[in-house]
Formats: structure tokens, sequence, C-alpha cells
């Protein structure tokens, strides 16, 4: 007889479930009865955290939701960072844990592990939490953690199982899934959009994390409009090297400047957050004068003022709109030179510091093209969020945006990798971060990952030890004391190398670093922060 455990792992392999991110314990046991015979992957972190920051980092470069399996209480806890993480960022994921035998729940009787209420506090970050109390619960469950993938704004879902529900038998109930509501006719508005689009006369586009999957289409109607696209954090990569392609924060001046001198703004997949479009914290972002809006989230669209919203997916909107704009005039070079205006003059907007990094980071990608670049929240990370181009979609990402979180970078470049198989990572973290999840590596090693880990070692928090001189207080708690890294490396049977914070050097090192199979690590002694 099948146990509700097992059932959980077959209808799991059923959705298209090739990978589980997760750490094995006295309370997930009867989750992984069937796992070793249902094909399913099966990868070990370090701590359940990186679990999360794995199945993320999978489900960015998949397009398919991360999962991970983890234990009851401290183990679902350590994964909220990273749930909380995928859901500012809109990544599918799903994180399956046990609980506490159903008799106790709720009882607070000192049970292993025991939270006072683990389903209610899980649904205050998941987008839907589920808990099975019995078999025939437990097919519906999937509908609904899964519903969020494919309809509406992706992010974390969560569903649990009881310690002494998970063994028991498992009969497959009969399926009564409702039918899908038909989608809403607009017609009438994209018609308003069209007629918007086509009589502009300097449009711009907004792109964000939501337009990834739509890359093709908007470069069509980018080009029919002849209008600047700007991408945001999680769009890079989607208009390389083009010429109506700005890859630039829209934080910056000039590419404030670029948005607030358009006639028409399409914005697409961006939820037009102030870890996007204010990150200097003005308190405003550019004035847009006719806003057009496209997103999978009708909440979403209701949360900024626009002349259209179009609820739905960006790739089958912008067709529509590519298809309905046939009075457009001659494309010109208008529109590139304002494009090619504003990349000059974000650049020159960076300090003298961010720039290098910039060059640095040119340097990784024309080493290694192809290559998908990780980050945790460090000084060369934050100089690409505000400039760089990546040469491919889902080429570059990182925790600097949205929920901010620390620890980021290592185990979501490993999920990346196991992801696209064979595919060059390079993960770039502070020795500060690094030191969040550095244990994660070993994981890489397991499964001989084709990963470099780019240690950007500058002896402390300098971006925070700045912050706080800037605002005129004493600095205190910014100098934690890095391991030796090369010391590290070796304890985890991988190259290490040492290079100067240099495009040539940087090139160099990991040009060697490549051509070696599984994972190494390259140390960068970038320049150290001291108070003035």
């Amino acid at each position: 007889m099948t146990t509700i455990g097992e059932a959980l792992v077959t209808q799991l392999a059923e959705r298209g479930v090739e990978t589980v991110f997760g750490i094995p314990g006295v309370h997930t046991v009867e989750l992984y009865r069937g796992l070793a015979s249902s094909g399913i992957r099966h990868v070990t972190p370090r701590h359940e955290q990186g679990a999360g920051f794995m199945a993320d980092g999978y489900a960015r470069v998949s397009g398919k939701p991360g999962v991970a399996f983890v234990i009851t209480g401290p183990g679902l806890t350590n994964t909220l960072t990273p749930m909380a993480q995928a859901r500012a960022d809109s990544v599918p994921m799903l994180v399956v844990s046990g609980v506490n035998r159903v008799a106790t729940l709720g009882k607070g009787l000192g049970h292993l592990h025991e939270l006072p209420d683990q389903h209610k506090m899980m649904s205050t970050v998941a987008l839907v939490s589920e808990q099975v109390r019995t078999a025939d619960q437990l097919t519906a469950a999937l509908h609904k953690v899964f519903e969020p993938f494919s309809t509406g704004r992706p992010g974390p879902t969560h569903i649990e199982i009881p310690l002494d529900v998970a063994g028991e038998d498992y009969a497959a109930p009969v399926e009564n899934t409702a039918p899908a509501e038909p989608a809403k006719d607009d017609t009438e508005m994209i018609a308003r959009a069209v007629l918007l689009l086509e009589t502009a006369k300097a449009p711009v586009i907004l792109a964000g994390g939501g337009a990834v999957a739509a890359a093709a289409e908007l470069r069509e109607l980018a080009e029919r409009l002849e209008a600047p696209v700007v991408q945001t954090v999680n769009a890079r990569g989607i208009m390389f090297d083009h010429p109506l392609g700005v890859p630039a924060s829209p934080s910056l001046s000039a590419v404030r400047d670029l948005i607030e001198g358009a006639d028409v703004v399409l914005a697409v997949g961006t939820e037009l957050g102030p870890t996007d479009y204010d990150m200097y914290a003005t308190g405003s972002m550019a004035r847009m004068a006719k806003l057009v809006r496209i997103d999978c989230c009708d909440q979403q669209l209701n949360r900024h003022q626009a002349e259209i919203g179009l609820l739905g997916d960006a790739k089958a909107k912008l067709a529509e709109l590519t298809q309905g704009i046939r009075h457009k005039n001659a494309p010109s070079k208008a529109g590139a030179d304002r494009a090619a205006q504003t990349r000059v003059a974000a650049f020159e907007e960076l300090s003298p510091q961010y720039q290098a990094q910039v060059r640095i980071l040119d340097a990784m990608r024309d080493t290694v093209p192809g290559a998908i670049m990780v980050g945790d929240s460090t000084q060369p990370i934050y100089a690409g969020n505000m400039y760089y181009d990546p040469d491919r979609p889902h080429g570059w990402f990182n925790a600097a945006t949205g929920y901010g979180a620390l620890g980021f970078g290592i185990p979501a470049a490993i999920g990346a990798s196991i992801a696209e198989p064979g595919t060059r990572v390079i993960c770039i973290v502070g020795d500060g971060g690094a030191q969040f999840s550095l244990p994660e590596i070993m994981a890489a090693v397991d499964e001989n990952l084709p990963i470099t880990f780019v240690i950007w070692n500058n002896q402390g928090y300098h971006e925070i030890s700045t912050s706080m001189q800037d605002a005129g207080v004493t600095i205190v708690g910014c100098d934690p004391t890095p391991p030796d890294f090369a010391a590290t490396a070796k304890s985890f049977t991988i190259p290490h190398q040492h290079c100067a914070a240099d495009p040539q050097a940087v090139a160099e090192a990991l040009a060697t670093s490549a051509r070696l199979p599984g994972p190494s690590m390259i140390e960068i002694e970038a320049p150290v922060f001291r108070p003035s």
C-alpha cells in the first residue's frame, strides 16, 4: 500500500518536479520513503536557509518552481528568510514540511520542534499554506499550492503534513476540481493601449522580472515603437547590447529624465518598487505622463495609478499590442539616440569606484560568455545593479533588491547551476556575506558543479561603514574578521586563486577557473575601507 508521504512524492514528480533541496530529519522521514525510486534528484544543503535559496536560484533559471523539503519547527523557520526573498521577487517556490502529530497541535505540550501555530505563521509569508490531515486532502492541497505558479503573480507556497499522517495509507480520491474561469475580455483596453502607443512621439518601456519570459515579444514591440527599454535588476539581459537597451537603474537621474521625458510609458512585469525605482530613498520615483501597465496580478495593477492596466501573461499581451500597432511611423533613430544618450549619462553618474567595478563585471562577462552571475549584497553587485548589461536573460540576479537577504548568493548559485547543467555560474559575494552561507559550497562539491565562487574581500561591511560615516554615526560592528579563504577553499578541496581588483587580473583568473570541471574560488583583494 502507498503511504501519503509516498503519494506526495509521486504527485510532485507527475507535476514535473525534477529536483528537491532538503535536509532529512525525524519529522520528514515518511516524505523521503518514496524519494529514492521517484526519479527526483535530491540535493543536500548544509542549512535549511540554503535549501530555500537553492530552490530560489533553481526557479529563476529553470522557470519551474523550486522545491524544498524541511523539518517542522527550526527547519521551517530557517526557511522563512528565503521564502520572504522569493515573495519579494515573485519567484515560484514550494516548501514542504512536516509538523507534529495532529493531536498535539496548538496544545503547547513541549514536543520536539513545536511551534504555537506553525500553519498560521507560514500564512504570513506564503501565498498559500495548506495542511494535510487526511489522505483525501492531499491532491486538493497540491492543486492549491501549485496554482499560484501558473495564475497570477508567483511566489512561495507551503504544504505541511503531520508526523502521524505522512505514514498513513493513501487511496486516491475522486478528483472534483472546479473549471477555470474564462479570461476577462479586454479587447477595448488593448485597443486603447495600441492607440496611445502608436501615436506616441517619445515612448519608453519599463521591463521588470515579469517580462523575462517574454523577451522576444518585448524586443519586437520596442523595435516597432522605436522605444528605449529600461530594465530593472531582474530583467537585465533581455536587451543585451541592443541599441534600444538601457541596462541602468531607474533610480539614476539620467534614467529618470528619460522616463519623465516620455509621452507614454509601458511598464511590463514590474511592481514599480523603491528598491529598483528609488534606491537613493528620495521618497519619489520618476513622474510618468501616461502609464500603461501589463501584469499578471490584479492586486499589483491597483497599487499604482495608470491610464490603462492590462491583466495577464506578458508574452500574450505584448504580442497583442504588437499585432495591433499598424500605423506607427517608419522607424527612425530617435529612440536609439535617446537610449544611447541615457546609457552614457547613466554610466557617468556612477562613482569612480562603481565604474571600476562595472568594468570588472564586463570583463567577467566577456571572459565567459553566457555565464550566469548570481550575487549577494556586496559592492560589485550594488554597482552592477546600478549599471550592467549581462549577455543573456536570467544571467544576472541577486538579493540586493527586494527583501535584501544576505547569504543568498552561494546557495542560489548552486540552485542555478543545477537548473542549467554545464553552464558556468559565477557567484559574487563579499567576505562578510559569504560567512552567512559559506558551508553551502560543500553542496557544490558534492554535486561537482561548474561554479566559480568570487569573494570580494574588503575585510568588512564596506557599504555599511560608508553609510554610518556619511550619517555621522560612530562606526561599530562593521569589521568582522574574514576567514583565511585560501585555507577554507583547501578544506573544501577546491582550487583557490588570489587576484587584484583589476579587470585584466580578474579575467585571467576567471579564464583559468572556467576551464575546471567543478567548483573553484577566486578571492579578489578589494580596497579596504578605512574610516576618515
